[in-house]
């Protein structure tokens, strides 16, 4: 039996470090638990003040891209290559792919350090279990960035596509369960079209599948769930994509719809179409679901029809679903918003304990922003877990356009 435990790795960003070099490494890198941008800005003023630390340290002068270092201290110790260490105890390459403290580095000293690192042994598909998880975070992960922080907080590698098809030609697996759960949030869709050109949802899964097993999802699952995450959401694009690379368009969700009565219950038409023509069957809706989903699809004469027809209707959606307006901004329906808001739903109802504007405030999407501010949304209110108004969670998220847009307008913040 293997022992994972030789791959597990706490990534405490806060650990105490005795030289200059581990500090380096400690502030320039992604941990995925504690990653403000203040931590990558002082990694680069550390190496400012000290360029000699990636001298004698592989770690360090990998994530600086110092490919001369790197160079250097492979001539003397080719072995380092595929060395733990640093204050991570990663792998060389880790610390190439997941630093974040320049987003200036030269393209060239990128990928030089990463053929260097590479032609000296280093694996590509090199990763570690993040303390109790059970899907790697890979060199490839590292260099897709994001994840639950946001963009903001995770970053993508700054040569991202350059970094990426180094990697996968060098033979790192395109299935990469992580990289592609870190990407799914929000829409873009590069990343995708990088790793399906390089085999995503083909193949037996790579080294990790086959050391861990079930606990990871095979190549096609891995597809099938980007369409389940995309559907409900309104990612028409990803849609279209992972369905042109085989996803079944009829598996269920996790709730047990279908994604095509997800996209109908959405009044996403579009979507449905889609769904259609790949092989799912079209749901009827009737009475109040189709109403909602008209209501959705911002259809203002089919809802005006069916409310004549049927006085009760409004009322009793009003009733059944009453933070339908953070829904349809969740659903990407946000063309919805004038019309949900003239027919009375309340633009400040929490889905989840958050209100429409705070999702648009974590998604630095000003145009959504300013159609629920002109239909009445509160930008002091808070949301239900932290007690944050939408500047906070734009804040969090280091969404500066956003912060500039939504701070004169909160009245607490002035």
């Amino acid at each position: 039996m293997v022992n994972l435990e030789i791959y597990r790795r706490d990534n405490d960003p806060h650990v105490a470090t005795e030289t200059i070099p581990d500090e380096f490494c400690r502030l320039a890198c992604l941990t995925y638990t504690d990653d403000p941008p203040e931590r990558h800005a002082a990694a680069r003023e550390l190496l400012a003040a000290h360029p000699e630390l990636t001298e004698d340290h592989i770690w360090a002068a990998a994530a600086a891209a110092d490919s001369d270092a790197v160079r250097r201290l492979l001539a003397a110790d080719r072995e380092a290559a595929n060395r733990d260490g640093g204050p991570y105890a990663w792998k060389p390459l880790h610390y190439l792919t997941y630093a974040r403290h320049d987003r200036n580095l030269p393209e060239t000293d990128v990928v030089v350090t990463a053929r260097l690192l590479l032609a000296a042994g280093a694996d590509p598909n090199a990763g570690y279990l993040w303390r109790d998880m059970q899907t790697p975070f890979t060199v490839l992960t590292g260099v897709f960035g994001e994840g639950e922080q946001g963009p903001g907080r995770c970053p993508r590698h700054p040569h991202e596509d350059a970094l990426a098809r180094l990697l996968l030609d060098a033979g790192a697996d395109p299935n990469d369960g992580q990289a592609l759960y870190n990407r799914m949030f929000r829409r873009g869709d590069d990343h995708l079209s990088i790793l399906f050109e390089h085999g995503l949802g083909t193949g037996d899964g790579g080294p990790w599948k086959a050391l861990l097993g079930d606990a990871m999802q095979s190549p096609r699952e891995l597809v099938d769930q980007q369409l389940a995450w995309a559907v409900p959401r309104g990612f028409t694009e990803r849609v279209r994509l992972v369905l042109a690379h085989g996803a079944d368009a009829t598996r269920p969700l996790k709730d047990g719809r279908t994604p095509a009565e997800a996209a109908a219950a959405n009044g996403d038409r579009t979507m449905l179409a889609l769904l259609v023509a790949a092989g799912a069957d079209a749901p009827a809706l009737d009475g109040l679901d189709a109403f909602v989903a008209d209501c959705l699809a911002g259809d203002a004469a089919v809802v005006a029809r069916a409310g004549a027809a049927d006085p009760t209707l409004l009322d009793r959606a009003r009733t059944a679903h009453p933070g339908l307006i953070a829904r349809a901004v969740d659903a990407g329906r946000s063309e919805a918003i004038p019309l949900l808001a003239s027919l009375g739903f309340d633009v400040n109802a929490r889905r989840d304990g958050e209100t429409a504007l705070h999702w648009s405030a974590w998604n630095g999407d000003i145009a959504v922003a300013r159609m629920l501010l002109d239909a009445g949304a509160d930008p002091d209110l808070p949301d239900e877990a932290f007690d944050a108004t939408p500047l906070g969670w734009a804040e969090h998220g280091c969404q500066e356009d956003f912060i500039a847009f939504i701070r004169p307008l909160t009245a607490s913040a002035l």
